[in-house]
């Protein structure tokens, strides 16, 4: 693996490191180190327990959970941190060299990375390039916020291999290197919760050009072009002519004239926002020599990934399609055009105080029933109450989505579509937007025919 592990042996010699966070990433981290360096110590830290016997783990390895996790971070030399853990105190103020096994990776590895981020679309993006490379014959691999650590990919990476990674804002949060080829899809208000602005939010995603260098590219929406960068920038919009590719009417085109023209009756992929994400992998898949023949036939045969307008049943005619992965406005109005027929929407979720403006205004002058649920949902249904709108009579609250479920299959028309585009987090009801979408094709499933 060119010399990785020797590279992450001199990174942690004679250090005292700490994992915070044992989750997916944390074990990854840990493998790597036992594997292939000789640490000083290797403290564990977490807010949950951690079975030393059911992890493997010798006794040499310190174990601190509970409240108190965090309270002396800073007497170590390295932190490994994991990207859902939020630090209580600020980096500035620990006297130790804050990293993650991205950040190391990313280091050693920059030159073959194909970074991918945005607010949404990251993970289709991310799994398309990577299937239509790999269709295409390239050497490469998968791994990121797609639910695979990198260092889980390090140790089966040749020079000519193509590492095509997903990154998640917290991921980037601290990143101070960024890889060759970026790209950034789009920005909308997300993980304010965490962030408590949008400014701090599209801080941490600016890492995915910010460290970037002469020589490499990003590929991003036109509304979010840096005004300064190191590297080279392509600009892709579905609504800006300005930028220098554009994408409509299932056709790609420059200023130069049409580019490519996406076979949209023979794919998978649902939606007309999908024809930007088609466009923004067929920039990047160009850098690699794939030619169209080749990108369409690799196009042809790529499977939606769950959760993702994906279809999960037709009962007494209605056709249901799980969206769970929806955490923001415009995903929630993109579902509404993309499915056959809308009839009925299913709203809400966790309240991480996003301004549900947009999405309202839109419902309003779109005929569509509309059922809210839980905490954000009631935020949406009181507003909508207390305004002018357009038939409110088709506005409904459902506590919960078993309640949302039952009354959807009660007032969908026949023929008409119901989506499950929540466009708010699950945190707090469900453990993840995948568990609610599973939760959402059960309950349908259930539904008398």
């Amino acid at each position: 693996m060119r010399n990785f592990a020797e590279y992450l042996e001199k990174y942690t010699e004679n250090k005292s490191v700490c994992i915070l966070g044992f989750g997916r990433e944390g074990k990854s981290t840990y493998r790597m180190l036992d594997k292939y360096c000789n640490c000083k110590s290797i403290t564990i830290c977490d807010l949950n327990s951690v079975d030393k016997e059911a992890n493997n783990l010798p006794e040499s390895v310190k174990i601190i959970t509970g409240e108190s996790y965090q309270d002396s971070l800073g007497s170590f030399d390295i932190l490994f941190k994991s990207p859902g853990i939020v630090l209580k105190s600020s980096p500035d103020t620990l006297d130790c060299l804050i990293t993650s096994e991205t950040q190391v990776f990313f280091e050693f590895f920059r030159s073959q990375i194909v970074g991918i981020t945005g607010t949404k679309g990251k993970s289709t993006v991310s799994s398309l390039i990577y299937h239509i490379l790999k269709e295409s014959g390239k050497d490469c691999r998968l791994a990121g916020n797609i639910g695979i650590p990198v260092f889980d990919i390090a140790e089966d990476i040749a020079p000519e291999t193509i590492i095509v990674c997903e990154l998640s804002c917290h991921q980037l949060e601290y990143m101070s290197v960024s890889p060759s080829i970026a790209v950034m899809l789009n920005l909308y208000e997300e993980h304010l919760d965490h962030y408590g602005t949008m400014e701090k939010y599209a801080a941490a995603k600016k890492n995915i050009y910010l460290h970037q260098k002469t020589g490499d590219r990003l590929f991003c929406n036109y509304a979010n072009l840096p005004e300064k960068l190191e590297s080279a920038a392509f600009t892709l919009s579905n609504s800006d002519r300005k930028s220098e590719f554009f994408v409509a009417d299932s056709q790609i085109t420059c200023n130069m004239g049409p580019v490519y023209k996406i076979p949209a009756d023979k794919i998978k992929l649902l939606g007309i926002h999908n024809h930007y994400n088609i466009a923004m992998a067929y920039l990047v898949c160009n850098i690699f020599a794939i030619s169209d023949e080749e990108f369409t036939n690799a196009l042809c045969t790529f499977n939606p990934l769950a959760h993702r307008l994906e279809f999960a049943a037709e009962i007494n005619g209605v056709r249901y399609y799980d969206d769970s992965i929806s955490t923001a406005c415009a995903t929630a109005i993109e579902a509404l055009k993309s499915v056959p027929n809308p009839g009925t929407i299913l709203l809400g979720g966790m309240d991480r105080g996003i301004d549900y403006t947009e999405l309202i205004d839109f419902l309003n002058s779109f005929e569509v029933n509309v059922i809210c649920m839980e905490t954000s949902g009631k935020r949406i249904f009181d507003t909508i109450m207390n305004m002018e709108f357009t038939s409110p009579e088709r506005v409904y609250y459902a506590e919960h989505l078993d309640e949302a479920v039952k009354l959807a299959s009660e007032i969908t028309p026949e023929g008409c579509s119901c989506v499950l585009s929540p466009a708010a987090a699950s945190y707090g009801i469900f453990k993840n937007f995948e568990e609610r979408g599973e939760v959402f094709k059960q309950l349908v499933s259930e539904l008398k025919k």
